[in-house]
């Protein structure tokens, strides 16, 4: 089975197995990251429909690509520009494709906060006025 997701403004073709590099996601190596937005889904040359659909991957690393060079000119005016970039990266290897969506355990609520820290501030007397 696999499916075509998209994460970070891309589409990615996946199956279960499958190591993928993407745009940095949040969370560390060995967290696992659900990829809810699939596009397509097949099994055994069958279209499945893809609501409900989810494709579950571990993070394996998080690191920099290559060095880009960005480099403008403009002929005869002495402007020559350098700048480098690297673009944060995440590679995933993929767990499961096709899992039902499950609702993520809810956090417990934090307490409230008791009202007895500072009363509220009063607002400032009038100064009388000192020129007479």
């Amino acid at each position: 089975m696999f499916a075509i997701v998209r994460t970070g403004g891309k589409q990615y073709r996946v199956a279960a197995g499958d190591k993928i590099v993407v745009e940095k996601l949040a969370g560390e190596a060995g967290d696992t990251v659900t990829l809810d937005d699939v596009l397509f889904a097949s099994d055994a040359g069958e279209v499945k429909p893809t609501t409900g659909l989810a494709v579950s991957a571990e993070i394996l690393t998080q690191g920099r690509g290559d060095k880009v060079i960005v480099f403008k000119k403009r002929r005869r005016h002495n402007y020559r520009r350098r700048n480098g970039h690297r673009q944060s990266l995440t590679v995933l290897k993929i767990l499961a494709v096709g899992d039902a969506k499950k609702a993520a355990p809810k956090k417990a609520a934090a307490a409230p906060v008791e009202a007895d820290a500072k009363p509220a501030k009063k607002p400032a007397a009038k100064k009388a006025a000192a020129a007479e």
